[in-house]
């Protein structure tokens, strides 16, 4: 499946903008034969805005969700976005993957939120593990610092997932993340991991781009630069199987050795 990487932040305190930013990209990864694309943490509204991301918040299948289906089915790819959730009286730090023909396949709420920020704006969610069928392959989502903890990304090698979608907001100084643990965490989990980052400055966030899509050898597929860009990789079924038959990581665990883990 060809998947397209969304590196951008967008227009920060408008969903209209975002939108339509959203839609050209649609256009255009389409045109270039993608399956899926994947936007950046907290896409829909912006990042860094403040109290305006309560304000700006929307429920799973609120306005916004049905625009971008809108979207997603108007140019045949499925769509994966951060935004803010609205639930009940709390907020969470979303992603949501919408299908090819504009259904719902799955929502996470990132638990592990990075900084004061975060921690002021957000509840985190509690279910570590979410999963999708897409084009053959098992889809997943983390957010963010959440791919950082190595537990996260190894419970969902065990359940299976294929492709790891990562939405970030990565900032500087912490670029090795992008550079160095994200093929890392492909190789010693035995999966695909889209990583998408926003870039630019945010108030006083300055993020570093470098979105990268990396395979279960541990090699990028591709990486962008440090700016506004739409690049494409290539996830195979084949190679993953291959793979995960050559490299004995998953097979040559023993639990009953990390109890002390938990």
């Amino acid at each position: 499946m060809r998947t397209a990487l969304l590196q951008s932040s967008g227009r920060p305190g408008s969903v209209a903008e975002n939108l339509k930013v959203l839609d050209e990209a649609a256009g255009r990864a389409a045109s270039a034969g993608a399956g899926l694309l994947i936007t950046p943490e907290m896409f829909l509204t912006g990042y860094a805005i403040g109290d305006d991301i309560a304000r700006l918040a929307e429920p799973a299948d609120g306005d916004s969700a049905d625009a971008v289906a809108e979207i997603a089915s108007r140019h045949g790819l499925a769509v994966a976005y951060g935004y803010p959730e609205r639930a009940a009286d709390v907020v969470h730090n979303s992603a949501q993957l919408i299908g090819a023909d504009g259904s719902r396949l799955l929502n996470y709420r990132k638990t592990h939120l990075f900084g004061c920020f975060e921690r002021d704006h957000f509840v985190p969610g509690e279910q570590q593990v979410v999963q999708t069928e897409l084009n053959g392959l098992r889809v997943g989502i983390l957010i963010c610092y959440d791919v950082e903890f190595p537990e996260n990304v190894r419970a969902h090698a065990l359940a299976g997932t294929d492709l790891l979608l990562v939405p970030t907001a990565q900032m500087h100084p912490f670029q090795f993340v992008a550079e160095s643990m994200i093929p890392v965490r492909a190789f010693e989990n035995q999966m695909y991991v889209a990583y998408v980052n926003r870039t630019g400055r945010e108030r006083e966030f300055e993020f570093v781009g470098l979105s990268t899509l990396a395979g279960p050898d541990g090699v990028a597929r591709t990486r962008a630069g440090r700016g506004e860009e739409l690049v494409f990789a290539d996830t195979d079924p084949a190679f993953l199987a291959a793979s995960r038959e050559a490299n004995p990581y998953l097979k040559d665990r023993r639990p009953g050795l990390y109890g002390s883990l938990v």
